[in-house]
């Protein structure tokens, strides 16, 4: 598919257009259930909290930024995007959404999420298999780690990498060498869930998008156990709907307990508590 197709799939989709045929059309085929054994009839299920989100306050936000991943350090504000020829790592003015410094990533590389280590930024591509890494402060590019399969979402827990890939499946990776260690298969009433995409680490919690929807979900990461997922369907009203893509990007706040929350293509982002 060539480029030019590729962006009015993701435009088509943002419209609401091509619904369940996106995938094929963007070239990003949905994933396939990872090959895991089924929940045992005895296994303990975990209640779901159902809550919603409560708008605090409204930045602006580049609506031709294709959102993959959002990092909040010491009130300053990074962003990862993607698209071939268009993924980029910024850093972004949270007030005016102006951005304070890019440096773009060369095609045909897709980049995807983000995550913050120490002074280190680590952004995880697509399809090129490689983690890339860069100086925070001044974006001067750092090593490069391979790992295998699709990149999508990342988050740092403190201690390590976890790392989405489209599927169930959360990988988590040491940060000196990028190396897998251990994986969890999200489940939500025993049942996996996939799509999970752009991740933001807090505490004892793992939140994720689930992608081609408007909901986030809360995962207990030692069990993979979905703790609570989040309705984030009344954020963006539909008269700026248009030429936009879905729901992506979380960083969290721990000044004042709060998320920022956006999407690919969105032409605002959002400061939210998580309420009932």
């Amino acid at each position: 598919m060539t480029q030019s197709l590729q962006w009015l799939a993701y435009v088509l989709l943002g419209a609401g257009i091509l619904g369940a045929a996106a995938s094929a059309a963007t070239g990003r085929a949905a994933p396939a259930p990872p090959a895991v054994a089924a929940a045992g009839a005895g296994e303990q299920r975990v209640a779901t909290e159902r809550l919603r989100v409560q708008i605090v306050q409204t930045y602006p936000h580049d609506p031709n930024a294709f959102t993959q991943g959002l990092v909040l350090a010491g009130g300053r504000l990074f962003e990862s995007t993607g698209l071939e020829g268009r993924s980029s790592l910024r850093e972004v003015d949270l007030t005016t959404g102006r951005v304070l410094r890019r440096l773009d990533v060369p095609a045909p590389v897709f980049a995807e999420g983000l995550a913050l280590v120490g002074t280190r930024l680590f952004q995880i591509t697509w399809k090129h298999e490689t983690v890339y890494t860069y100086d925070r402060d001044t974006f001067k590019k750092g090593p490069t780690f391979p790992y295998s399969g699709e990149g999508w979402g990342l988050c740092h827990n403190g201690q390590e990498l976890v790392m989405s890939d489209g599927s169930a499946r959360l990988t988590f990776r040491g940060p000196e060498t990028f190396r897998a260690m251990r994986e969890v298969v999200v489940r939500e009433g025993g049942q996996p869930v996939d799509s999970l995409n752009e991740l933001e680490c807090v505490g004892p919690h793992v939140y994720a998008n689930v992608w081609m929807t408007e909901r986030i979900v809360r995962i207990d990461p030692k069990t993979g156990a979905v703790t609570a997922t989040i309705d984030a369907s009344n954020l963006l009203p539909a008269a700026e709907r248009y030429g936009t893509d879905v729901l992506n990007g979380i960083a969290h706040d721990p000044s004042n307990d709060t998320f920022l929350i956006t999407g690919k293509l969105w032409p605002k982002l959002f400061r939210v508590r998580f309420v009932r």
